[in-house]
């Protein structure tokens, strides 16, 4: 049977649009990244019995080469190309996540020495967010924006989606002023309420906005900045 017969809950990238990705089995998920059945067999049968070529174990399959696994019927090399890429990808994210730094964030001026060798020197704004778990944990950073030497534009939707996206309970927004002058302008003020404001609806919280220049900081939260309460 074809997928496009199955019932709508049998299909992979339907049943994972409605129910999400964690609802699909082992074999549904590979079905989705080889796409295609071959002959009277869908793209579900084949993933079976590549699994079960493995023994029925993720572990044996990542370790599989595209040979190997294209001695199960159905399986050509394009489609065992992207089995293959995809647990590649997997591995990747865990090295990178292996990778950040299990700090607990204590203060801004922790926040100034984790970024100033991000910002130190350069001669135009960038912004950057943190992510933390409830514990102040870094669970991630990224930069937002880079340009310009007088202003930067905060994408609040991106930094609350991304937010959600890592499961963060809290956020530091972090920007350089290459002037040297870390005092926030009216802009930076108005923009930190937007977000904290987008935050707060999502029980997420600001816990600080840092304006770093080089040999000195800014920190809305141990100023007391009127936007942060």
């Amino acid at each position: 049977m074809k997928i496009k017969e199955l019932g709508q809950d049998d299909r992979p990238r339907e049943k994972m649009a409605e129910k999400g990705v964690g609802a699909l089995s082992n074999a549904e998920l590979a079905a989705v990244i080889i796409r295609t059945g071959c002959g009277e067999e869908n793209a579900v049968d084949i993933s079976r019995k590549l699994l079960k070529s493995a023994g029925d174990s993720l572990a044996c399959l990542s370790g599989m080469t595209v040979g190997q696994m294209c001695r199960t019927r159905g399986m050509g090399p394009g489609k065992a190309a992207s089995v293959a890429a995809a647990f590649e990808l997997g591995r990747r994210c865990a090295a990178e996540a292996s990778r950040v730094e299990k700090v607990s964030i204590t203060g801004p001026a922790m926040v100034y020495r984790h970024m100033l060798h991000y910002m130190k020197g350069l001669g135009h704004e960038e912004c950057w967010v943190i992510y933390l778990n409830r514990a102040n944990y870094i669970i991630g950073k990224e930069k937002l924006s880079s340009g310009g030497v007088s202003a930067t534009v905060i994408d609040v939707k991106m930094i609350i989606r991304n937010a959600i996206e890592r499961l963060a309970s809290g956020i530091i927004l972090v920007h350089n002023h290459p002037s040297g002058n870390p005092q926030p302008g009216a802009s930076d003020i108005r923009q930190t309420g937007i977000l904290k404001k987008a935050a707060e609806t999502f029980d997420i919280s600001l816990v600080d906005h840092i304006i770093i220049a080089d040999d000195s900081f800014y920190s809305f939260a141990d100023e007391r900045t009127e936007v942060m309460h």
